[in-house]
């Protein structure tokens, strides 16, 4: 399932404490585009009656179950990609390897 680095997990334990999350649970979405690539979202929400839960570095997570096949595998991190440009990020599973030749 999704994982969660520590970078990633400090900076949404952070962003709990602020009202705006007050009751609410850390919600990942993600969605196949026409093109064939992912969009991924998350914001703080309420649960609905068909997420799936998840618990992941600690940090509980909501995820529908339209969503759990493209987040199968994804690294959300926190990563400065320049400088003082902070950013969550989600990283896809890497594909296998190709087959070597014998």
């Amino acid at each position: 399932m999704i994982k969660i680095t520590e970078a990633a997990a400090k900076q949404i334990r952070a962003a709990a404490q602020g009202p705006e999350a007050q009751n609410m649970v850390l919600r990942l979405a993600a969605r196949q585009l026409n093109d064939g690539s992912v969009t991924y979202g998350m914001g703080f929400d309420q649960e609905r009656e068909a997420d799936e839960q998840v618990i992941a570095s600690g940090i509980e997570v909501l995820i529908a179950k339209a969503s759990l096949p493209f987040l199968e595998g994804v690294t959300l991190d926190f990563v400065e990609l320049e400088p003082g440009d902070f950013r969550f990020i989600f990283i896809p599973p890497t594909a296998a390897p190709a087959p070597q030749p014998e």
